[in-house]
């Protein structure tokens, strides 16, 4: 009798993560959100800003942004306190602990069409591109 009761309790489990999971949205993977919004956007001296958070990950985690422009990613964080608040952008030697709450600008030089620019925390669990073309 107690198998038949564990093996429902663990059926029934699976069936509701089953359809979280379904249903869950993924509107942080890509640099558009639902709404059309993109991350990227150029300011009146040519630079191009990307906006990325970070908190329980980096989303969006791949931005498209044009190349042969300068960049700057402010990193947005509130509340941050796992290891993605501990950021490595090896292309241009950032390396840095986040504040808890606040906007950390990354300078980057412009990049050749085709280049992609890796953000990734320290353990390396969570990661983020932005992908130039």
């Amino acid at each position: 009798m107690n198998k038949v009761i564990i093996g429902s309790l663990i059926v029934m489990i699976l069936a509701v993560g089953g359809i979280f999971m379904l249903l869950r949205s993924d509107s942080s993977d890509t640099s558009t959100n639902m709404n059309g919004q993109t991350n990227v956007s150029v300011v009146d001296d040519g630079k191009q800003i990307i906006q990325i958070n970070a908190k329980g990950g980096y989303a969006p985690r791949v931005t498209v942004a044009k190349a042969n422009m300068p960049t700057v990613i402010n990193v947005h964080t509130n509340g941050t306190f796992d290891c993605s608040s501990a950021l490595t952008v090896p292309a241009v030697g950032f390396r840095k602990n986040l504040p808890a709450t606040g906007v950390t600008p990354i300078e980057i030089p412009p990049q050749q069409p085709g280049a992609t620019i890796k953000g990734i925390c320290s353990m390396g669990m969570y990661n983020f591109a932005v992908n130039f073309n």
